[in-house]
């Protein structure tokens, strides 16, 4: 079973999607990961470089292989829902599990973050706000499960994505 997750930037894929992995006993890859594998810089570096589109089209190759591998949790960068190719393999190759945030509780998780190369801007939480306006229905289009993230621990976060797998039929419910 395949279980992506996608969100805004600071939504907490990277961190649950690696709780999960673990408590799934499955792998954990995270696209953005493989993506400067890939690549051999920093995404920040190579947007600069090279811009937006060329990163999205190395996004759309890297998302189409990861998507393809039947199991494991695969935590996807803020804009992977861009693409309509992205939303179509994310979405039929697997799970798929928005991890929904605010743009104020995302901007007071990253205000600090000067990784993150669409909010090195004058005003990122309008920046963030934009972001969430454009991308929150390609979040939901893509998603099987939207899940509000909240205030709730990691911990908290995934028994309820496993509980919902669960329900789903997706994964065997450790009861039976």
């Amino acid at each position: 079973m395949s279980i992506s997750l996608v969100g805004l930037p600071g939504s907490g894929k990277t961190t649950v999607g690696r709780q999960l992995a673990r408590r799934l006993r499955i792998p954990f890859v995270d696209s953005d990961h493989a993506i400067e594998a890939r690549i051999g810089c920093s995404i920040r570096e190579f947007f600069d470089r090279e811009g937006e589109s060329r990163f999205r089209d190395i996004e759309e190759e890297v998302l189409d292989a990861l998507s393809a591998d039947v199991n494991c949790v695969l935590s996807t960068g803020g804009g992977a829902v861009l693409r309509p190719n992205n939303r179509h393999h994310l979405h039929s190759r697997g799970k798929v599990i928005y991890l929904k945030s605010t743009p104020e509780e995302l901007f007071r998780r990253l205000r600090h973050d000067v990784s993150r190369p669409l909010l090195q801007v004058a005003d990122p939480l309008t920046r963030m706000r934009e972001l969430f306006s454009v991308r929150d229905p390609l979040y939901r289009e893509t998603a099987h499960f939207v899940l509000e993230t909240g205030r709730p621990s990691v911990a908290t976060l995934v028994n309820m994505i496993v509980m919902q797998l669960e329900l789903s039929g997706a994964i065997p419910s450790a009861d039976g």
